[in-house]
């Protein structure tokens, strides 16, 4: 009688463990848009905003402001670092710009330099939902890379 009872609570236990790891879900991985392949929603979200933030003047404003402002760290210089530090934040309702941090990074030097002129920017054209601003998160790319090792091609001559 003793083994029949403990061969039954054993296999409850069995069956208990089985459950609980079979009921746990999958993370889902975060879906990320991207352009030229986003598609108008059939039922747009209640917190999606209708326009999204906007730098002052545009992206050739904002491309002008990135070439202005950013310096390109000696120290990454040296060691021939090159590529993108990716950045988020928070443009609130009133346009400024709030929680930067670092997504992707590329070198200390260059994290903190992005961080720098991220700081420096002026308040942004903030998104709307209905007319009225609402605070929105930005994934920015912030490029650092050596005007040397650009390569330019040589086009051909117009007239031959």
């Amino acid at each position: 009688m003793k083994q029949l009872f403990s061969l039954l609570i054993l296999s409850i236990l069995a069956s208990a463990a089985y459950a609980q790891q079979a009921g746990t879900p999958a993370a889902k991985a975060p879906i990320e848009l991207q352009p030229g392949r986003m598609q108008a929603q059939a039922r747009p979200a209640a917190n999606r905003p209708d326009a999204p933030p906007q730098f002052p003047g545009g992206a050739a404003a904002l491309s002008s402001f990135l070439q202005q402002q950013l310096k390109y760290p000696e120290a990454a210089r040296v060691k021939q670092i090159s590529g993108d530090v990716v950045m988020t934040f928070t443009v609130e309702a009133d346009g400024h710009l709030t929680n930067p941090s670092v997504v992707q990074p590329l070198s200390p030097e260059c994290d903190t330099e992005a961080l720098r002129v991220l700081g420096l920017m002026p308040a942004w054209k903030p998104a709307t939902r209905k007319g009225q601003p609402v605070a929105v998160q930005v994934r920015l790319p912030i490029p650092f890379g050596n005007s040397q090792s650009l390569k330019v091609e040589q086009g051909k001559p117009k007239f031959e």
